[in-house]
């Protein structure tokens, strides 16, 4: 009965004050929900399985589909309902066995490997390798200005991400365009390849991959990052009025699309079933390190959220749905796939919650929420305050859960601390062993926390504005 009284209470502040809805009922749960995570947590456990079993798991590979497998049985194994695979079909890209970059020219540098990675997507050299001379540009647009300069060269991009941005996902994209686009503007000005400086702000011997992508009426080259360290060497050399001759060579290959399944589990809404509440991340990875933060974090956090609430005996009035999307990577099939899969049920579709930041501390949540839903949100973050990441951000939700956007669901990201992301991102090293095991079931606490009032509060959230078709 005092549960019931209290959530009559609730509604009748919600009613009476949409800018400062009194949702403080819940505050024990969230409170035994963050304090079940840190003391009887699995989200470190099961990160070790997943990146022990597969820790290479771009889509359509054999990793992506033990990973698959892997997830619909823990959720299995979970006691979550309506667990299922459902397949999109995704791009299938192989790096190959074959990957250098050397320094020819200086000749007292002759043979120099610059540590280098085939971006994803990218076409083969030719067999053998090719063999030009370095010009830089010093930015995407950049390259357009080299002209008849670039014709027959290798473009080097080499404009490194903003250290001034405190926020280093603003920093990265203002730089990943010449990851992404880099090789297409190359090859307007005749470049015969394209290089691009690493997007991180440490400066080592470490590269990072990444998707590019080519457009239908440029011809397409090959395309590699190499190290930041790499890359500043090419262009102190230049600088210095030497002439920098590279020889390249990889051998990468693009397959027949694939299927690759979104895999899915849910806690049953009790009174409003139909209503829906997502919260998910993306399960492939890039096929260097273990794909620990980015997102195999995300992944088991977000299993995380449902088992704690099952762990409890709890079962919240709307329904609570993981997704685990496939193909964030290199295409967003997984996306885009389970927006047309569930095209029916998307004015169902209140809230998504996605973690795709890596799993640093945490230090609250993004939204593109306004008006009563900003302020409901506010109100269920701040009953986790205690956690010092009880903050709710006008911000973006995530590449995953971005197509449902159009179709008015709320978006949310889960926040974590981005300083070192970017050192770790897309590259060898993001492996296990730089995940804390306070820090990600941290995490998983407070996003059960948010999403449990959010999927149980006796009113419903309002959702986002519905773009027009057309």
């Amino acid at each position: 009965m005092g549960r019931v009284l209290s959530l009559i209470t609730a509604v009748l502040a919600l009613g009476c004050n949409a800018t400062r809805p009194d949702l403080s009922a819940y505050a024990p749960a969230a409170k035994q929900l963050v304090d079940t995570a840190l003391s009887e947590g699995l989200a470190y456990e099961r990160l070790g399985e997943l990146t022990t079993l597969a820790p290479h798991r771009l889509s359509g590979s054999e990793g992506y589909q033990r990973a698959a497998k892997w997830a619909r049985e823990t959720m299995l194994a979970d006691g979550l309902e309506n667990v299922r695979f459902e397949d999109v079909i995704a791009v299938h890209w192989e790096r190959g066995d074959v990957g250098r970059v050397s320094i020819v020219e200086p000749e007292r540098l002759a043979g120099t490997e610059l540590p280098m990675l085939a971006l994803g997507g990218s076409v083969a050299t030719p067999e053998g390798g090719l063999r030009a001379e370095v010009v830089i540009a010093d930015g995407l647009s950049a390259a357009a200005e080299l002209g008849a300069a670039a014709e027959g060269k290798i473009v080097l991009f080499n404009q490194p991400m903003d250290p001034t941005k405190i926020r280093v996902f603003e920093a990265y994209s203002g730089a990943v365009g010449q990851r992404s686009r880099g090789a297409v503007e190359a090859a307007k000005v005749g470049a015969l390849a394209a290089l691009v400086r690493t997007m991180s702000n440490r400066v080592d011997d470490v590269p990072h991959t990444g998707a590019m992508r080519y457009a239908a009426d440029v011809p397409q080259i090959p395309t590699a990052a190499i190290s930041t360290r790499a890359a500043e060497t090419v262009a102190d050399l230049i600088a210095g009025g030497e002439r920098v001759v590279l020889e390249f060579e990889q051998n990468p290959r693009t397959l027949e699309p694939k299927a690759n399944p979104n895999v899915i589990g849910e806690i049953v809404g009790s009174e409003l079933p139909h209503e829906i509440v997502v919260v998910g991340g993306h399960l492939d990875c890039w096929d260097v390190g273990q794909g620990a933060h980015d997102d195999g974090g995300g992944c088991v956090q977000s299993l995380e959220v449902l088992r704690l609430i099952k762990s409890l005996g709890w079962r919240p009035r709307r329904t609570l749905r993981v997704v685990l999307f496939a193909n964030e990577e290199n295409g967003l099939a997984g996306g885009r796939g389970y927006v047309e899969q569930h095209l029916d049920e998307m004015p169902q579709h209140l809230l998504a919650l996605e973690s795709d930041s890596g799993v640093f501390t945490p230090r609250g949540f993004t939204t593109n929420a306004t008006g009563e839903a900003h302020a409901l949100l506010e109100a269920a973050a701040e009953l986790l305050a205690f956690t010092d990441a009880g903050v709710v951000e006008t911000g973006s939700g995530g590449a995953d859960i971005g197509p449902m956007k159009s179709h008015g669901v709320l978006q949310v990201g889960f926040r974590p601390d981005g300083q070192r992301y970017f050192d770790i991102h897309h590259c060898a090293r993001d492996t296990m062993d730089l995940v804390s095991e306070r820090e990600i079931e941290l995490g998983a606490g407070l996003m059960a926390g948010l999403l449990w009032i959010v999927a149980d509060m006796p009113v419903s959230i309002p959702r986002g504005p519905v773009a027009s078709e057309g």
